[in-house]
C-alpha cells in the first residue's frame, strides 16, 4: 500500500468524505476486492457503460468508504489478465480491477484505441482551443456534477475542471507527508499558506472528474471537456522540481504558463543572448502584424523574457514527452497552451502582445490562448464597458492574426455587459476563468438552505473570515490592514452603515456584528476559500493550508452537507454558467432560455443528475 492511502487509511479519512486528496480512487483494494466476491451490496453505476476492445466496462463503488472498482464483461472468455493491475476474475467473462491512478493511465489508451472520439477523458477536442469557460474551484469537487449538467443542457464543452498547481492543488503527495510543500504569499492576510491549500491532489482531481462524468453518464452525450493545469510556474525556484509537476500534469489536456517566477528574479539575458535568426523572425512576424517596434522596448522586453522563455520551452518539450510516454493515440497526446502574460507590469500593450505570440510560434509553440492584463479585479463588475472594449479590440487585433484566442483571468463576478463586450469583441474566441466564483455559490445555497446542519457550517464559515477581517484591521503588516479594511468598508458601504469604524478592534467588531450574516459581504468572499483546509476550522494563521488529519476533517465538513444544500449549490453554478454562455454567445439565447426554464424546475437533485445523460 502506497503512504497517502495509508495515512488516510489510518486516519480514517475516507473517499466517500474526502474524495481526490490520494491519486488513486480505491484505498484498499483487499477489503473491496473481498466484498466483490462475497457478493456483498456495492452500487452498481449503469450509466458509467461504455466499450473498449476488450469488451463492456462499468463502475462499482462501496458507498460506505468511496473506494472503486472497473468491472469488465470480456467480448472473449479468457482474455482479462494483463489489461489493468490487480485483476480479481469472477467468472469466465467478468472481472474487476482497482480504479487506482495507474488503472486510469491504462484504461484511458485502452478507451481511446477503441474510439478516438471518446469524450471519458478530458481532451483538445472541438471548439475547446478556441473558446470554453473556465470552471475551477478553491475548496471542494462538489461543484462537478452541476457542470456537467450544464453542458448537457447546453450542449456546450468547457475546461470542467481548472485549478492552479501547485498554489491550490498538492503536486506530490508524498512531499505533502513528508512535510516539504513550499508555502505561497498571500499578501492581504500577511502570511504565507502552504501549497496546495485546497487540499486534494492534482493526480486525485483528474482521476475524480473523469469518474463523475461516468457516474452520470455525462460521456454518452459525446461533449468534449477540458481540463487546465493552470498557472504553471516556470522557472525560479520551481526549476527544481519541475519533473513532478509534469507528472502530476500529465492528465492535463490544457496548460497555463507562468512566467512569473522566473521574471521574479529580474535577471534578464543579454541581447547576444538570443538567437539573431530567431529575433529577425519575431521582428518581421510582429511587423506583418502591422506594428512598428521602439527598438529600445523590443530589446527591453526580449532580454527580460527571454530566461524564462527558455524554460517554458523547456517545461512544454517534458509535457509533451510524457504524454507521448504514457499515451498511445494522437487523442490522448494532445494539450492546450495558454500563456499568461498579465504578471508583466502594468495593462499589457498591444506590442508585448505581439512579440510574446512571435516568440511562442517561433520557438515551436503554438499559444491556443493568451492572457493580457486588463485590469480586472475578481468579483468586481469592470466599470467602463466603452473603455473595456477599446481595450479587448486592441488584443484582439493583434491576437486573431496570430490564430490565438483571448483569455480574461480574474474574470469572475464581471457585469453582464462587460461579457457580452468580450464575447461580441472576439466573436466568441474567448477564455473566461471564473474559479472565485463557486466558492461564493456554496455560501449562498448553504445560507438558504434550510436544513440545521447546513445551516451551522454556514454560521461557522461566516464567523470565521469575520475573525480574519477583524485581525486584519489591526495587523502591523500594511498590506494586510489596508485590504482587510478594504473590505469590511465594502460590506459596511453597500449595507448602508458609517464606515468610520477603525477607531478601535471594538469599534470595528460592533460595526461588522451588527451586520446581518450574508455571503455578499466582500470580507466573506475575499476570505472563504481558506476555510476548507483550516485545521479545526480555527481563523488563525497557523492553521491554514493544514495538510494533517485536522485540516482535512474539516474539509469534509463540506462533503456532509445536505440534499437541498447540494441542489442549491448546483442550481447555483448551472445558473451562472448559462448566464456566462449566454452573455458571451457561446450558446444561443434560446438555448439557455430553455436550459433556464428546465433548470429552475428541479425539485431534487437526483432530478437534476437524471437529465446528464438524456
Amino acid at each position: 500500500m502506497n503512504p497517502i492511502n495509508q495515512f488516510l487509511l489510518t486516519h480514517n479519512l475516507r473517499i466517500a468524505q474526502n474524495p481526490c486528496v490520494s491519486p488513486d480512487f480505491c484505498l484498499d483494494w483487499g477489503a473491496l476486492s473481498g466484498k466483490i466476491v462475497a457478493g456483498a451490496p456495492l452500487r452498481h453505476w449503469p450509466r458509467s457503460r461504455f466499450q473498449t476492445a476488450a469488451g463492456t466496462w462499468s463502475l462499482l463503488e462501496d458507498d460506505v468508504t468511496g473506494d472503486c472498482a472497473w468491472q469488465l464483461e470480456a467480448r472473449t472468455p479468457g482474455t482479462i489478465a494483463g489489461l489493468l493491475d490487480g485483476g480479481v476474475a469472477l467468472d469466465g467473462s467478468l472481472a474487476v480491477y482497482p480504479a487506482t491512478w495507474t488503472n486510469l493511465l491504462r484504461l484511458k489508451n485502452l478507451v481511446q484505441e477503441h474510439d478516438a472520439a471518446s469524450t471519458i477523458f478530458p481532451s483538445a477536442a472541438g471548439n475547446l482551443g478556441q473558446s470554453t469557460l473556465g470552471v475551477g474551484a478553491r475548496f471542494t469537487t462538489l461543484h462537478w456534477p452541476a457542470v456537467d449538467w450544464a453542458m448537457s443542457a447546453l450542449d456546450l464543452g468547457v475546461t470542467a475542471n481548472q485549478n492552479s498547481i501547485p498554489r491550490e492543488l498538492v503536486y506530490d503527495v508524498n512531499a505533502m507527508l513528508a512535510g516539504q510543500l513550499d508555502t505561497v504569499p498571500f499578501p492581504f492576510i500577511g502570511t504565507n499558506v502552504p501549497e496546495g491549500h485546497q487540499g486534494q491532489s492534482v493526480e486525485g482531481m483528474s482521476h475524480g472528474c473523469v469518474l463523475t462524468k461516468l457516474k452520470t453518464g455525462f460521456h454518452q452525450r459525446k461533449i468534449p471537456w477540458s481540463f487546465n493545469a493552470d498557472h504553471q510556474p516556470i522557472g525560479g525556484k520551481f526549476d527544481a522540481r519541475e519533473d513532478q509537476l509534469v507528472t502530476g500534469c500529465v492528465l492535463a489536456s490544457y496548460i497555463t504558463f507562468d512566467l512569473s517566477p522566473e521574471l521574479a528574479l529580474n535577471q534578464p539575458a543579454k541581447l547576444s543572448d538570443v538567437p539573431a535568426d530567431l529575433v529577425q523572425k519575431v521582428r518581421a512576424r510582429v511587423a506583418a502584424v502591422g506594428l512598428q517596434l521602439n527598438d529600445a522596448d523590443f530589446n527591453a522586453l526580449l532580454t527580460k523574457v527571454w530566461p524564462s522563455l527558455q524554460k517554458m520551452q523547456r517545461r512544454d518539450e517534458k509535457y509533451a514527452a510524457a504524454r507521448a510516454k504514457l499515451f498511445t493515440t494522437a487523442a490522448g497526446r494532445a494539450y492546450l497552451r495558454e500563456l499568461s502574460i498579465d504578471e508583466l507590469p502594468g495593462l499589457t500593450t498591444p506590442e508585448t502582445t505581439a512579440i510574446m505570440l512571435a516568440l511562442c510560434e517561433t520557438m515551436g509553440m503554438k499559444i491556443n490562448f493568451v492572457a493580457p492584463a486588463f485590469g480586472f479585479q475578481k468579483n468586481m463588475p469592470y466599470p467602463d464597458n466603452a473603455a473595456l472594449r477599446a481595450l479587448i479590440q486592441k488584443q484582439w487585433d493583434v491576437c486573431k492574426k496570430f490564430d490565438a484566442s483571448i483569455g480574461f483571468h480574474s474574470g469572475s463576478g464581471k457585469s453582464a455587459e462587460n461579457y457580452q463586450v468580450m464575447g461580441q469583441v472576439t466573436g466568441g474566441r474567448l477564455e473566461i476563468k471564473t474559479s472565485g466564483r463557486y466558492t461564493y455559490e456554496m455560501g449562498k445555497a448553504l445560507f438558504a438552505s434550510k436544513n440545521a446542519a447546513d445551516h451551522a457550517l454556514w454560521q461557522d464559515w461566516y464567523k470565521f473570515t469575520v475573525e480574519l477581517a477583524l485581525k486584519g484591521a489591526v495587523s502591523t503588516d500594511a498590506t494586510e490592514q489596508k485590504m482587510a479594511r478594504s473590505f469590511i468598508v465594502d460590506a459596511l458601504s453597500k449595507s448602508g452603515k458609517p464606515t468610520d469604524v477603525f477607531a478601535s478592534p471594538a469599534a470595528t467588531r460592533q460595526a461588522i456584528e451588527a451586520l446581518p450574516p450574508s455571503p455578499e459581504h466582500m470580507f466573506w468572499f475575499e476570505y472563504n476559500f481558506l476555510y476548507v483546509l483550516a485545521g479545526g476550522g480555527k481563523p488563525e494563521k497557523s492553521a491554514l493550508g493544514d495538510h494533517s488529519p485536522a485540516g482535512y476533517q474539516q474539509r469534509a465538513r463540506f462533503y456532509s452537507i445536505s440534499e437541498e444544500g447540494r441542489l442549491l449549490f448546483a442550481k447555483g453554478i448551472a445558473s451562472y454558467l448559462i448566464f456566462l454562455a449566454e452573455n458571451t454567445g457561446l450558446a444561443t439565447k434560446e438555448r439557455c432560455a430553455a436550459a433556464a426554464k428546465l433548470l429552475a424546475g428541479y425539485t431534487s437533485l437526483r432530478a437534476m443528475l437524471s437529465d446528464i445523460a438524456r
